[in-house]
């Protein structure tokens, strides 16, 4: 089992910059991937980003690209994304996820399927 609780989450601007922290314990070497993913009121979970194992391979969806940025400290078993210029539609509650896969050809990580652990989340509110 792997436990991941995150951190960082909070009321800000538009405009504002944000970091969230996802601390992992427990069979840590089950996450080869560490993926960020967010859920706003009556929509489903979206992916944001993810990287690899070794930190040299990361990913974004089209709607952060250029604002975001994923990264991670294996030796602390932490991963983080650092959120900036946040716009109100980046308001979510914001969730890190674990997987044991390390193929990332197709966009299969976009499917929160593909993940087996999750965090509790922590809400993102970014006002206009």
């Amino acid at each position: 089992q792997v436990q991941l609780v995150e951190s960082g989450g909070g009321l800000v601007q538009a405009g504002d910059s944000l970091r969230l922290s996802c601390a992992a314990s427990g069979r840590t070497a089950s996450t080869n991937t560490m993926g960020w993913f967010r859920q706003a009121p009556g929509k489903e979970r979206d992916f944001v980003a993810v990287i690899n194992l070794s930190g040299d391979r990361s990913y974004y969806a089209d709607s952060v690209k250029g604002r975001f940025t994923i990264s991670r400290d294996n030796a602390k078993n932490t991963v983080a994304l650092q959120m900036d210029r946040l716009l109100p539609e980046d308001t979510a509650v914001y969730y890190c996820a674990a997987g044991s896969f390390t193929d990332y050809v197709g966009n299969h990580y976009f499917d929160p399927s593909e993940y087996d652990y999750w965090g509790p989340g922590t809400q993102v509110t970014v006002s206009s």
